[in-house]
């Protein structure tokens, strides 16, 4: 299988599973999809984001190397997809210290007004889940998602309720 043909073939949830089933547990199937999820193709990443979170949901291992690389491509113009994607699996799994302040940063450029909701609701809990061992977030984080609740969505809302608990400030 080609699985950037594959990508670009179809973008439903069967076509997802079917990349998904190829690839398994094989590490160097898996690279070539990161590598594709990490590429300069806009339309590519996109299509790779959703195969890259179930992939990593059936195989951790496969995806905890490239942590450092996924934070770093953040600072790239990537589309939503790849944004999303990147911290929906990151808030899935306990982050090295040694990434701690990389992923703090990254993250808390995530959660600004101007990023979409899905976008900014992943950062704050993989915000939260550092902040377990760094409290001295707490305070800015809480501010970052305070200043916003008066314009934010029922979905930032919501998330915001359980990272303001999860942190302890309400």
């Amino acid at each position: 299988m080609n699985i950037k043909i594959e990508l670009l073939k179809e973008h439903s949830k069967k076509q997802t599973m079917a990349v998904v089933k190829y690839i398994g547990d094989d590490k160097n199937r898996f690279d070539e999809l990161m590598k594709l999820f990490l590429s300069d193709n806009y339309r590519v990443g996109q299509r790779a984001a959703w195969v890259v979170v179930f992939a990593s949901e059936k195989h951790p291992h496969l995806i905890k190397p490239y942590f450092k690389t996924m934070l770093l491509n953040l600072d790239k113009p990537v589309h939503d997809a790849v944004k999303r994607n990147t911290l929906r699996i990151l808030q899935n799994f306990a982050i090295p210290k040694s990434l701690h302040s990389l992923a703090i940063k990254q993250c808390f450029l995530m959660i600004t007004p101007d990023q979409p909701i899905a976008v900014k609701v992943f950062a704050m809990t993989v915000l939260a889940n550092i902040a377990k061992s760094h409290p001295e977030l707490n305070n800015e984080l809480a501010f970052q998602i305070e200043r916003q609740l008066p314009f934010a969505s029922p979905g930032f809302i919501s998330r915001a309720k359980k990272v303001l608990k999860f942190i302890r400030i309400d």
